[in-house]
Order: C-alpha cells, then sequence, then structure tokens
C-alpha cells in the first residue's frame, strides 16, 4: 500500500513536472494528491462511473476521460499548492498520470 502512494506521488509530481498548465508546490503536495487521489478513486468514481454509464457507453468509454479531467479539477480546489489552469489541462494530466502510474506499477 505504502509502494502504492508513493508510486502514485512521484507520477502525480513529474506529471506536474512535465505538464506547463499543472504547477504543483512541493513534494508533499504530490504525496496530498495522491491521497486524495486514491480516496476518491476509491469511493466516490465507481458511484459516478455507474451514473454516467450510458454516456460513457455512448462515447465509448471517452467519458471517463472527462470524470477524470473533473476528479482533477475537484481535488485543485481543495488542496493549496496544486494549481491546473483549465479542463483541457485536467485531460491531458490525467492521461498522463493514468500512462505513467501504469508503467510504474508494471515495472515495480
Amino acid at each position: 500500500m505504502l509502494k502504492i502512494l508513493i508510486i502514485n506521488s512521484i507520477v502525480v509530481f513529474i506529471g506536474a513536472y512535465l505538464l506547463e498548465g499543472v504547477k504543483i508546490k512541493s513534494f508533499w503536495t504530490a504525496i496530498g494528491v495522491a491521497i486524495v487521489l486514491g480516496l476518491i478513486n476509491m469511493f466516490i468514481k465507481p458511484l459516478i462511473v455507474l451514473l454516467t454509464l450510458p454516456l460513457t457507453i455512448l462515447t465509448l468509454g471517452l467519458f471517463v476521460l472527462v470524470i477524470n479531467a473533473w476528479i482533477l479539477m475537484i481535488i485543485d480546489k481543495l488542496i493549496d499548492g496544486l494549481t491546473i489552469k483549465g479542463f483541457w489541462w485536467a485531460v491531458l494530466y490525467s492521461i498522463i498520470i493514468s500512462v505513467l502510474n501504469s508503467f510504474m506499477l508494471w515495472i515495480f
């Protein structure tokens, strides 16, 4: 569990470093973002995906990107030190986080 939290924190930090529209204050902020993101993904996201299932099916799963971006924008409002400039930056950030997280978990 701690390994996954550290990997997620590193991924959040690297993703913010790679994108001009996403700023993160410190690695401690990345840890906080990873914790909140994990909790939201565990408890709230399944309900949101279930409620939007017809739209997700209609868009062949692409609406999940909108859900992920929306969750990141909520985390931006909840945590000081994370700044996402707009919706499209959040979409790109969610894609980068997903790809890097999958890659890092595959390696470690």
